[in-house]
């Protein structure tokens, strides 16, 4: 197997020293929010419904500025630059409010860099190798969401209670991701002006197809803070839940880049119709299981929806979209799950709450399979030879 392209590597460590900063603090916000601020629980909800939100909408707003102003690494090098600055200042926050702002900033600057970011990974994939290229990126996601809370766990063995120093010492990765962000030559991701030029131009039909039916998918797919929240009722320890959320993530990213593999070579639908049925499993699994060994089970299993999925996704779009819209569908890629999951957590929440959690977990395992049996009657075509069929 040949080795990936340099630039492709380095986007690959600047995703991992971003994630592992961003992953050591998020565990902890809820309980720095409420205990250390004295902020009311309603403040988690405002705190992150803004921030996803406010990172869904840029994440549109970003794509069509930088595919209708040619430029890709600028508005990259600006989004992780914002967050990597801003990240440490939770560590001087005196009132949730401060949290507040600091979030949204943070989620300003992963909603400008991330269509930008996938659209230059889909121009410096090698042919054929979207789905490789991809499943790359989301494994070095993964590797670094599952460092950061390990680091942090360690570093408050040795000095309970210290969230604000760890806070201020996710600087480090940040700075070493900007740093290793700006090695990535410009010359890589350079677009022709011709190319850059072409006037607005709607997204291809069987890319809008295709959101619709992910659309559906995603009304279905609730927050992993359920999964974790009937691990705790199970009885899982606080520390077992740090612990299973860390080991989810270095299965992801053990087995990520070799779904994105085999989606270059049986196709993204088959692969993602797959992922769709395993999370229709596991949902299932945790509607009607009531042992703690069984829940455990089925979360590691759900690592294998996520692998399957998430790059596959994204090369999918890659393969659905010219490039001078690239980046715009990618950021409608984004907004399509972020507001879909902000939609399925109001509505698994108020199942959960009135029905109880088997209702909230079938209801999501229903949406799932109905997505999986539409996208299997869709005709999804590429647009270029190089591309494998959907």
């Amino acid at each position: 197997m040949k080795p990936l392209p340099t630039p492709i590597r380095l986007l690959g460590w600047v995703s991992l020293l971003t994630d592992a900063a961003t992953e050591a603090v998020y565990p902890l916000l809820p309980v720095f929010i409420t205990q250390v601020l004295g902020g009311p629980p309603v403040a988690l909800g405002i705190v992150e419904g803004a921030a996803d939100a406010t990172s869904s909408i840029l994440k549109v707003v970003a794509g069509r500025w930088s595919d209708r102003a040619g430029i890709r690494k600028p508005i990259v090098v600006i989004g992780y630059g914002l967050s990597s600055l801003i990240r440490p200042f939770v560590a001087v926050a005196t009132s949730w409010a401060h949290v507040f702002a600091i979030r949204v900033t943070d989620r300003v600057g992963k909603g400008l860099r991330s269509a930008p970011r996938d659209a230059m990974l889909a121009t410096l994939a090698p042919p054929g190798e979207r789905g490789r290229v991809f499943g790359y990126h989301w494994a070095m996601d993964h590797a670094g969401a599952a460092v950061g809370p390990l680091l942090a766990t360690i570093f408050l063995y040795f000095s309970p209670d210290n969230y604000r120093l760890l806070f201020a010492l996710t600087i480090i990765p940040g700075l070493l991701a900007v740093a290793t962000l700006l090695r990535v030559p410009e010359a890589a991701v350079a677009r022709v002006p011709e190319v850059a030029a072409v006037p607005k131009a709607p997204l291809p039909v069987p890319l809008r197809k295709y959101f619709w039916i992910l659309a559906v998918f995603t009304l279905g797919n609730s927050s992993d803070a359920f999964l974790l929240l009937q691990l705790s009722h199970a009885g899982v320890p606080l520390i077992g839940l740090t612990a299973l959320w860390s080991a989810q993530h270095a299965i992801k990213a053990a087995i990520t880049m070799r779904a994105g593999m085999l989606s270059d070579r049986v196709g993204r639908r088959s692969l993602i119709i797959a992922g769709w049925i395993v999370y229709a499993i596991v949902y299932a699994g945790f509607a009607f299981s009531t042992s703690m060994t069984a829940l455990i089970a089925w979360f590691m299993v759900y690592s294998i929806y996520t692998a399957a999925v998430e790059g596959t996704e994204k090369a999918l779009v890659a393969d659905l979209t010219p490039d001078e819209l690239r980046a715009t569908a990618f950021g409608w890629h984004a907004a399509v799950q972020g507001l879909g999951a902000l939609a399925a957590g109001i509505m698994f929440g108020l199942l959960w709450q009135y029905f109880g959690a088997p209702v909230a977990f079938v209801t999501g395992a229903a949406l799932a399979l109905i997505a999986a049996m539409l996208l299997s009657v869709q005709d999804l075509k590429t647009s270029r030879p190089r591309d494998l069929p959907a």
